[in-house]
């Protein structure tokens, strides 16, 4: 399934932005080249979180069993074009269930392993699934029975790692231990012509606002993101990244996967997200690059007793996003520990922004700023950076907006930008063939040469006609050492529309902060008064998804729930 027109994809092969090259390509190439190079680790906790040995493997031990892999999904009818869905936490298996299904010419459509068959029916039955590779068990659920009790029309086939059969599923390590030469898998292999513009992935949008949209990637489109992601945090061949990150969407796979197979690098999985675990394998492999959410690297530089006595002295870069960074933080890991914080803003369809040391050299504005594409002079660390266009449009009247201060709907063209979505065309491009990526921005007034995140268009508070940005309130406070986490919403009012409401997690539960305290910090930097907030609610966690974005339309939805009467 080829997804861009002919004369998009030898452009971007022409102008360098796609290899020509594949993911079974890379495979050969690390396998024959890097043989010994230790290539996959397991996490050391992995018998918590479902079954099987951690295991650690070379490049030579990973062509080989995704080798055998491939040979299970072939007699399981996987070829070009077979939709293969995977659910499973991050183990060494799922980036070689990723390589097997690619070197049949497959199309892998992955899902976190929070979900349940209300998504797997909805995105399984939308994909055309054919097959489906699980474990047996694993997040203390047994997702194999589970999956194979999914009313999807067109699966056939549901395999799972794992010692324990179950009705309607095969165990992949029976097969694995019976398997015998295959002429017709041979024969097959070596006659399949794979193309940079052949379909590889399907990816779902999180969701958060009504049905998600398949998000399907190509060889090529992998490559320029893989690239910017090696460049941003100036990776190579010999480091050690350490993968805390669902590895099923943009993020996951753009980040960390397809970096470390462009590389062939090391790749240390890890899987649940425990802050004692995560230090233990950065000490113990000299972990040099991994990512984080906010408070985990908050954490990490705000109490020196956290890693009292443990060596994480190999560590070169941090990257984070998803919310606003404390300018402290960014301070304290690169001014006390010597360590890069990268800034980073993306989606699955390929709207990328990256913010480091070179683009936007202070600490305390990396946080909250991006710089521009198009800003002659920038020090774009990403090749791509030069190839992308970017404009920011009134979502009111449809005009662009050249002046700062003024927010508009981030619309982005360029090599990063995906085809379409699934079975869809071009929606969610406009009519010049601009990506409207659905997040507003405004040019920022404190540097016109950066972008500053205003929110999801969804998401601006419109209080009597007053559009305040929540994710603006929201990177004042987070600074507070008082506050853990934040998301600031719309709570229905009948006079004027919406007021804001703070959701905040307290540092320490037994005192946590007022309204009036926070109203009093955000007067001292001279907000204006209708962007206050005006109610507060201290709660233990934030809702997230899957993949760890936070669910603000059920913190609307409580509010709403609690102002409509009994």
């Amino acid at each position: 399934m080829r997804l861009f027109t002919d004369e998009v994809a030898e452009g971007y092969r022409r102008d360098g932005w796609w290899s020509g090259r594949t993911w079974s390509d890379r495979l050969d190439e690390h396998s024959s080249e890097r043989p010994d190079v230790l290539a996959l680790v397991d996490a050391p906790n992995r018998l918590s979180f479902t079954t099987g040995v951690p295991r650690s493997l070379t490049w030579a031990d990973v062509g080989a069993e995704v080798d055998r892999l491939a040979r299970v999904l072939f007699a399981h009818g996987v070829s070009a074009g077979t939709v293969v869905g995977v659910q499973l936490p991050n183990i060494v298996e799922l980036p070689m269930i990723y390589l097997a299904v690619a070197r049949l010419g497959g199309i892998v459509t992955p899902f976190p392993v929070q979900y349940r068959s209300h998504e797997l029916k909805r995105m399984g039955t939308a994909a055309g699934m054919q097959v489906f590779v699980t474990a047996a068990q694993a997040v203390s659920r047994p997702l194999a029975a589970e999956s194979a009790a999914l009313d999807v029309p067109t699966l056939a086939h549901v395999l799972a790692f794992g010692e324990e059969a179950g009705e309607g599923y095969e165990l992949i390590d029976s097969h694995l231990a019976a398997q015998q030469p295959d002429p017709l898998f041979d024969e097959y292999v070596s006659s399949l012509s794979r193309h940079p513009n052949d379909c590889i992935t399907l990816v779902w949008t999180s969701g958060t606002e009504g049905v998600p949209k398949g998000v399907p990637r190509a060889y090529g489109d992998w490559d320029v993101l893989g690239e910017s992601c090696i460049q941003s945090p100036k990776l190579c061949s010999n480091d050690i990244l350490l993968n805390p990150f669902p590895m099923v969407n943009g993020g996951g796979l753009a980040g960390m996967f397809v970096p470390w197979m462009i590389l062939g690098a090391t790749l240390i999985q890890h899987h649940p997200f425990a802050l004692d675990v995560f230090i233990d394998q950065i000490e113990a492999h000299g972990v040099t690059y991994t990512c984080a959410p906010p408070m985990v690297l908050d954490a990490l530089v705000a109490d020196d007793s956290v890693v009292a006595g443990r060596d994480i002295s190999t560590l070169r870069a941090v990257s984070s996003g998803s919310a606003p960074l404390s300018g402290w933080m960014i301070h304290r890991w690169e001014a006390n520990r010597g360590v890069e914080v990268l800034n980073l803003f993306g989606s699955n369809e390929g709207g990328v922004l990256y913010a480091d040391p070179d683009t936007v050299p202070d600490p305390a504005e990396r946080g909250r700023f991006f710089p521009r594409y198009g800003v002659p002079g920038m020090p774009y660390r990403t090749a791509v950076a030069a190839a992308m266009q970017a404009r920011l449009v009134d979502l009111e009247d449809g005009t662009e907006i050249t002046e700062t201060g003024r927010a508009g709907e981030l619309r982005l063209k360029g090599p990063t930008i995906f085809s379409g979505y699934w079975h869809a065309g071009r929606s969610g491009f406009d009519e010049q063939g601009w990506f409207c990526t659905g997040d507003v921005f405004e040019i920022s007034t404190h540097n016109p040469d950066y972008l500053t995140h205003v929110d999801r268009a969804k998401d601006l508070i419109i209080r009597g006609g007053y559009k305040i940005s929540a994710a603006e309130i929201e990177g004042m406070l987070i600074a507070e050492p008082e506050i853990v986490e934040v998301a600031a919403v719309a709570m229905p009012d009948e006079r004027l529309g919406e007021r804001m409401c703070l959701f905040v997690v307290p540092a320490d539960p037994s005192t946590p902060p007022t309204l009036e305290s926070l109203i009093s910090r955000l007067i001292d930097q001279d907000v204006a008064k209708f962007k206050l907030p005006e109610r507060l609610e201290i709660v233990s966690t934030l809702p997230r998804n899957a993949i760890g974005k936070i669910l603000k339309r059920e913190l609307r939805e409580r509010l709403t729930s609690a102002a409509t009467p009994a």
